[in-house]
């Protein structure tokens, strides 16, 4: 891929990046800046270059029209707080208020686009309105850099029609990702250990069934356990349950005997009345959930098993939450394999989304931790060997 570097001389010239910088909102409130943090590297080294940068990204999932709930407008500011400079604010992507803020632009000054997807180009499937949308981006720059790994796996107008129209380089950031998981990928240092958890085994199908053959042990939690458990024969109360998986999970658990690989299963779990802080809970054996509880978390004893088939580990990666972490009952169990892997000597790469968020809720210091991701779905699907479009395009 063509880095920065790459580019030349970008001294005046327009420099269009598109940042991951879809963060939580409470509101106006921003409950987790790390995406934003992430992206400023980049940023600033275009501004240091002296180019006028113009950031697009997006936030949430609008239908294709403005919500005030989905503006970037904060996301803005707080990138001027931790450049230490003023952004500028363009109220629309492509309108006048984006071609007036990026024209007043000078050497190293930077501008925040609203939200990508309050154009129905940016994700439409038909390449002709997606393109359009493309050619009005493209106008705005000089150059093209790719620095938002979140979204590198999405054939999106922004991501991967732009870079076909302008000159274009690899950001920092996505650099940095690829670099890792190919640390993941090709003959990673062993043992290697996979911890899944997150709500749902359809997510996470095919870098599971990639996985088998790779990983040496596999630890699964969070909601998606449950359907490992019932595949076993057990009984799961009100749990979370993908009955349609079953037999696809029994495939997985004989695949594993036969190629050697370990699943690490809880032995215990969180049960509770509700999906509630307050809610009345117990911790009981994972095969005798009763019926009239959810699971909502591992146990104390399932996150000492797994902090002990982490212990020895040279190579983790993790993605998904035990459980409920945002719920402090519930949050003892993502704590314990945070924790672990704070305690091991293995490079450690926490895989973007529910994960990282939960190191940083749970007050981890995430230089603990050998990467921290800022892509969870681009990090899944790279390690399920899938191509990913906003890759490929900075190879051209």
């Amino acid at each position: 891929m063509l880095t920065i570097d790459d580019l030349g001389d970008l001294r005046g010239k327009r420099v269009l990046v598109r940042s991951d910088l879809n963060v939580p909102l409470d509101g106006t409130t921003i409950t987790d800046d790390g995406r934003i943090r992430a992206s400023v590297p980049t940023i600033q080294r275009l501004r240091d270059a002296g180019a006028r940068v113009v950031v697009c990204a997006h936030l949430g999932r609008p239908k294709g029209a403005p919500e005030d709930r989905y503006s970037l407008r904060p996301v803005a500011s707080r990138l001027g707080e931790l450049l230490g400079a003023p952004v500028a604010f363009a109220t629309d992507t492509v309108g006048d208020s984006g071609r007036d803020v990026v024209a007043g632009l000078a050497d190293g000054d930077v501008a925040v686009l609203e939200n990508l997807r309050f154009n129905p180009g940016e994700t439409s499937k038909d390449d002709a309105e997606r393109g359009a949308f493309a050619d009005q981006l493209a106008e705005l720059a000089d150059a093209f850099v790719s620095d938002g790994f979140g979204v590198v796996h999405r054939k999106q107008a922004s991501v991967v029609d732009v870079a076909q129209r302008l000159p274009h380089a690899a950001g920092g950031l996505v650099l940095a990702e690829v670099e890792v998981l190919k640390r993941l990928t090709v003959d990673p240092a062993r043992p290697y250990v996979v911890v899944l958890g997150g709500s749902k085994v359809s997510d996470k199908l095919g870098v599971i069934e990639n996985l088998l053959g790779t990983a040496d042990r596999i630890l699964v939690g969070g909601g998606m356990v449950f359907t490992f458990l019932k595949a076993q024969g057990h009984e799961v109360g009100k749990s979370l349950l993908e009955e349609d998986q079953l037999d696809t999970v029994r495939g997985y658990l004989d695949s594993a005997r036969e190629r050697g690989v370990e699943i690490v299963l809880p032995t215990d779990v969180v049960a509770a009345t509700a999906f509630a802080a307050d809610a009345e809970h117990d911790v009981v054996p994972a095969d005798a959930i009763p019926a009239d509880r959810l699971g909502l978390d591992i146990g104390p004893d399932s996150g000492r098993l797994f902090a002990s088939r982490l212990a020895d580990a040279s190579t983790v990666f993790w993605n998904g939450p035990m459980g409920v972490f945002e719920l402090e009952p519930f949050s003892h169990g993502t704590r314990a394999v945070a924790q672990a892997l704070v305690d091991s000597d293995a490079f450690s790469v926490v895989g973007g989304g529910d994960s990282a968020a939960a190191v940083r809720t749970l007050g981890f210091d995430e230089g603990a931790f050998g990467h921290i991701s800022t892509g969870g779905g681009a990090s899944l699907e790279y390690l399920e060997g899938k191509t990913l479009p906003g890759l490929t395009v900075l190879d051209s």
